[in-house]
């Protein structure tokens, strides 16, 4: 599981940050995940080594223009490459109507390609791998956090260790590895669990943005390996936060040891915060930390790969 940044600034794009986009890279199913498409987005992954084709499903948290103005063109360049795998798109109410509007007036046709799903609280996606879910966040229009949390598993299995207790290679094996319990043709019962490591735990991460310091924010963020959470304004422009209803530095990092997460990155940063001015993104990053150490700051074509827990840390 590995996360790139494509787009970190708010509202508007810079000379430096393009605006709101990440994608979750999942090389073990040659798919990658798109967590909101502002403009530009397309641009970005072109300069990236992403492959658009790989491209199996899109999470939009809200509709302000900045998390999906670029959605459209992009469905529309993947068509035109002759990307023709499904694409599987998670949103609030009236991303359907929007993008059908959009295809209706650009005479683009997207209909066999793509598939809308109107979120709702709790579990939007499951399979054999990973469980999304989402909540609503606090902002001025709808919004909705992510969790992605993949599933358990098994313990590597013993392999020395079964040969020594003298269990038969072939399908055994296999049931063993499978945690179940064996019954030997010299009537032994061996118990999988006996014979594998402790499964190994899912990783999960937590996607907030757009939205002031909520309790929901740190529900979706329990125990997460990572949070990226927004962090507009500095702590001192906390008043424009909760004007705006966005976090600053200081919300994220609270959020972040309320939730008990291993890792913290900030992203979604207003322009007001460039270098020269009187406070950086630096400022940001240093009220962060002294809140929660662990926090990084993200910044456009930024990968962070999540690591597994070892078995101690369970």
């Amino acid at each position: 599981m590995e996360i790139t940044f494509l787009g970190t600034s708010s509202g508007v794009p810079t000379r430096s940050r393009n605006v709101s986009s990440i994608v979750l890279r999942l090389p073990q199913r040659a798919e990658c995940w798109l967590f909101d498409c502002g403009e530009g987005t397309q641009h970005q992954l072109l300069r990236s080594d992403i492959k658009t084709s790989q491209l199996t499903r899109i999470f939009i948290t809200h509709m302000h223009g900045d998390h999906i103005f670029g959605l459209m063109g992009l469905l529309a360049s993947c068509g035109l490459a002759g990307s023709a795998q499904q694409v599987d798109i998670y949103g609030p109410a009236g991303l359907e109507e929007y993008l059908w509007a959009c295809c209706k007036y650009s005479y683009t046709n997207l209909t066999h390609r793509i598939r809308v799903h109107q979120v709702k609280p709790g579990v939007i996606f499951t399979d054999s791998d990973f469980t999304v879910s989402c909540l609503p966040l606090k902002h001025r229009v709808p919004a909705f956090g992510y969790r992605v949390q993949e599933k358990d598993r098994p313990g590597r299995f013993l392999v020395e260790k079964a040969k020594a207790l003298g269990i038969p290679r072939g399908p055994i094996y296999g049931k063993l590895k499978q945690g179940q319990n064996v019954t030997l043709p010299d009537g032994r019962i061996i118990r999988g669990a006996d014979i594998c490591d402790p499964p190994e735990e899912g990783r999960k991460i937590a996607y907030c943005t757009d939205t002031v310091f909520c309790e929901e924010a740190i529900t979706l963020a329990e125990d997460a390996d990572l949070l990226i959470h927004e962090a507009t304004f500095a702590h001192q422009d906390a008043n424009l936060a909760f004007e705006r209803l966005h976090s600053t530095s200081t919300m994220a990092a609270q959020v972040a040891l309320a939730a008990k997460v291993r890792k913290l990155i900030i992203s979604h940063f207003s322009p007001r915060y460039a270098p020269g001015n009187v406070l950086t993104l630096d400022n940001l990053k240093q009220e962060a930390r002294a809140i929660f150490p662990q926090t990084k700051l993200a910044y456009d074509f930024f990968t962070y790969e999540v690591p597994r827990r070892r078995n101690s840390e369970q």
